[in-house]
């Protein structure tokens, strides 16, 4: 029986498949590792969500033990308005900085999308050394703050202030490594289609 003429595209077009390339990419050298540093990073995310997710459920139910004493048993606990501020710079910041990827933040991308790759290239060269460069520097001097304070404590939980602004510098840090990592596609020519601006997640 002679063969099927759709027998070579039918191959062609399994090899030519997603599942068929990164395959491939599994078995050049470097793919095994390029695929590890993959699952470190996706790993890593979802430890960084999870403590995101823990810090917001127990703002949720310190707000929740504030509202039931103070109009349920009509004894408001001072304790719960201080957990609650503390808890919510936790939040905010570590969402900030771990969570929430720089491509889910706000961007205007219509001078980007004008312009050609190479334009692109430089600035986001230019745009992530600023940005890097001021996190580097305010790192040094919050946390000379941050130490200074750790003098202090909170009035009702007697926590040391320290606690408090140590998301900021872990905010500042978060900004230094996105920084660096973007201007390191930007050299490898990666991120710089319309469209793409802010794209600098680590994963």
């Amino acid at each position: 029986m002679p063969p099927n003429d759709g027998s070579p595209r039918l191959l062609l077009r399994v090899l030519r498949c997603p599942s068929m390339r990164v395959l491939r990419t599994l078995g050049r050298p470097g793919g095994a590792q390029a695929s590890r540093m993959a699952n470190a990073s996706l790993w890593m995310q979802r430890v960084f969500n999870g403590v995101g997710g823990l810090l917001f459920l127990a703002l949720f139910g310190v707000f929740l033990i504030q509202i039931a004493a103070r109009f349920g048993l009509n004894n408001p606990l001072p304790w719960t308005d201080e957990a609650a501020v503390i808890l919510y710079v936790w939040v905010i910041l570590w969402a900030a900085a771990l969570v929430v990827p720089e491509r889910e933040h706000v961007v205007f991308d219509l001078v980007w999308n004008a312009v050609s790759p190479g334009a692109r290239r430089i600035m986001k060269l230019l745009g992530n050394a600023m940005v890097g460069t001021l996190a580097a520097i305010a790192i040094t001097a919050n946390w000379d703050y941050v130490q200074f304070m750790a003098r202090e404590s909170t009035p009702v939980l007697g926590l040391p202030f320290m606690a408090v602004f140590v998301p900021f510098v872990l905010l500042l840090a978060s900004l230094v490594i996105r920084s660096a990592w973007s201007i390191w596609q930007a050299l490898q020519g990666q991120g710089l289609d319309a469209g793409q601006v802010g794209e600098g997640r680590l994963s």
